[in-house]
């Protein structure tokens, strides 16, 4: 991985901290290399009295690994972040981001992804 995209020991603690879930939903993001694209997945999201994601549909966490593969609700692709943030927060009213920290994260996690496909490293959402 180059320095680009690496974590700093400060930027990893960070990922850790405890962040509240947005109502309006979360996003898995990957790069498409054919079509040299940023691509991201919404899921609609409720969140329980603990605090916690789950299914809309029958009410029990979602957990964060090895959960069912659950049907994004839509997604948005972008070949740069800019092109791809301006979809989410500009054209798309109410936007699917009710949080600005998430807003701040999904703004990171473009501008590594585009990074990664500008080079060709890999890309992991943190």
């Amino acid at each position: 991985m180059t320095k680009l995209l690496e974590f700093s020991e400060s930027d990893n603690r960070l990922s850790n901290r405890f962040i509240e879930l947005d109502p309006q939903g979360y996003f898995i993001i990957s790069i498409d290399r054919e079509k040299e694209l940023i691509c991201a997945e919404h899921y609609s999201n409720a969140i329980n009295d603990q605090g916690l994601a789950v299914d809309p549909d029958t009410g029990e966490v979602i957990a964060c690994k090895g959960a069912k593969p659950r049907q994004a609700v839509t997604k948005f692709t972008g070949k740069t972040a800019k092109e791809i943030c301006i979809k989410l927060f500009e054209e798309i009213s109410p936007a699917p981001v009710s949080m600005f920290d998430h807003a701040a994260y999904l703004g990171r996690e473009f501008v590594r992804a585009e990074i990664a496909l500008k080079t060709g490293e890999d890309y992991i959402q943190d």
